[in-house]
């Protein structure tokens, strides 16, 4: 029994939204090869492989073309509907981060002890961190991609401030695990010294001493991402 190809989906599936799974519906190979980005002669093999393996039926009257999606046509969609949202369903719901311990310069503990943040934070995280954060080193080029969809997350938003003499800039808050175990916020900042392969952590204590930490340790971070 002939399978239905990957090439031939975007085909289907433009007959389905013409409404081909119960009437004939009038095409031409030129409409079809623009709605899925290939040429007037590759529409025009995808339909005559889909008539030759039954997926659809197909009535030629001079150059007018009518189509419609067979039972079996419709049933290995159905299938693959089904195959494709198990998978999105069953999709882990996190992002998990690995590098090392490194030593920051200091400047954690200034400015998350600053009013601006703190008031924020207690009321938006629920508590003040404790003054510093935990800067850990991405060393694989993947860890490094994949914090970069946090930019455009949501996270809990604390505010941008100004003292009167500068303007501090937000930070965005991801609930997050330390080794599985230890709980604590991954921050985003919108004004940092660091390059792209640093990341920093806050918590209600300190985690170093909690997670028996020093520089060159081993870490995890597992961020929980609401879809």
């Amino acid at each position: 029994m002939a399978e239905l190809k990957i090439q031939h989906l975007l085909t289907l599936s433009y007959l389905l939204s013409k409404g081909a799974k119960y009437n004939y519906v009038s095409i031409t190979t030129s409409s079809l090869g623009k709605s899925i980005k290939k040429s007037q002669q590759a529409a025009s093999k995808h339909l005559l492989e889909l008539e030759q393996n039954q997926f659809i039926e197909r009535i030629m009257s001079g150059r007018n073309i009518s189509v419609k999606i067979t039972s079996k046509g419709y049933s290995e969609m159905v299938k693959l509907s089904a195959i494709l949202q198990k998978s999105l369903d069953s999709s882990p719901s996190h992002v998990e981060l690995k590098g090392t311990l490194v030593s920051g310069m200091g400047e954690g503990a200034y400015y998350m002890g600053l009013k601006g943040y703190t008031k924020q934070f207690q009321s938006k995280i629920g508590y003040v961190p404790y003054p510093g954060t935990l800067n850990v080193r991405l060393d694989q080029k993947i860890h490094q991609e994949a914090i970069k969809q946090f930019e455009t997350l949501d996270g809990v938003k604390i505010k941008s401030f100004s003292d009167g003499k500068r303007t501090y800039g937000w930070v965005k808050c991801f609930t997050a695990k330390l080794n599985n175990s230890i709980n604590c916020e991954l921050i985003i900042l919108e004004r940092t010294h660091h390059d792209d392969s640093i990341i920093e952590l806050i918590s209600k204590s300190c985690l170093r001493k909690n997670a028996k930490l020093k520089d060159g340790s081993k870490v995890s971070i597992n961020i929980p991402i609401n879809s």
